[in-house]
């Protein structure tokens, strides 16, 4: 039996397996490092865009990013507008976001404005009656994505998801503009209940440790695969395989 027949086996399929959840998992990283940057970028854009006053509705659309920019719109009969129920949470406590459709004036696209929260301890509502009184109103442009594929469906006429097509069909509008408006003043100045505001733009941001999770992982794997390496380098093959080989030659 020789010294060459003793000799253990490199690893191959192993080093591969390990080779290649090393490229996932630093993959994820860098995944989640570029995921931060842009995650910065928008929280960075939302911060400008507040400072900046309110503008006529046309000239923010014709911008290439009018996301987070406050707009003053005319939205005739505004107050007696029909509107839907869209289910939520703001500031820890449950009710609604009542969202209407309105064609601003001058603008040839008809928009969803969401016209604020109602508390859920609150059964009133406000009027919904044919009116074309014009009705100023300061609102903040936000990018509304579609709902997800775990989003509960319409429940007696109430939505627990931003479905715009849904919302817009139950209103009786057809291919509205795919930002909603959130209204930062209030459509019913005369019923406190209801609270005009926007989604807070202070979007978290966990990537950095996200990230670190993935790299730490794969700085854990290239550990265990050398330890595992030395292991398996230092045992000799058993006697039966170096005999086997031997014979074999």
């Amino acid at each position: 039996m020789t010294a060459e027949a003793m000799r253990p086996r490199f690893p191959f399929g192993l080093t591969i397996v390990c080779a290649l959840a090393l490229a996932l998992l630093c993959g994820l990283g860098v995944w989640q490092v570029q995921r931060m940057q842009w995650k910065n970028g928008l929280i960075d854009q939302a911060e400008a865009a507040a400072a900046v006053p309110p503008a006529p509705l046309a000239a923010v659309m014709a911008m290439p990013d009018p996301a987070f920019r406050k707009v003053a719109i005319d939205c005739p009969g505004l107050a007696t507008a029909p509107w839907v129920e869209l289910q939520t949470i703001h500031d820890g406590e449950p009710g609604v976001r009542l969202i209407s459709a309105c064609r601003p004036a001058g603008s040839p696209s008809v928009f969803l404005i969401d016209r604020g929260f109602v508390a859920g301890t609150i059964s009133a509502r406000p009027p919904v009656e044919p009116s074309t009184e014009s009705f100023p109103l300061v609102a903040e442009v936000r990018e509304t994505p579609p709902p997800g594929p775990m989003a509960l469906p319409v429940d007696k006429g109430r939505f627990f998801a931003r479905d715009m097509a849904g919302m817009a069909a139950a209103l009786g509008v057809a291919d509205p503009d795919p930002n909603t408006l959130f209204a930062l003043t209030s459509s019913n100045p005369e019923w406190p209940a209801l609270q005009p505001s926007a989604p807070p733009a202070a979007f978290s941001n966990n990537h950095l440790g996200y990230a670190l999770t993935w790299f730490g992982l794969a700085l854990a794997l290239v550990g265990f695969y050398i330890v595992l390496l030395r292991r398996t380098l230092k045992q000799p093959r058993s006697a039966s395989e170096a005999i086997g080989k031997e014979e074999s030659s």
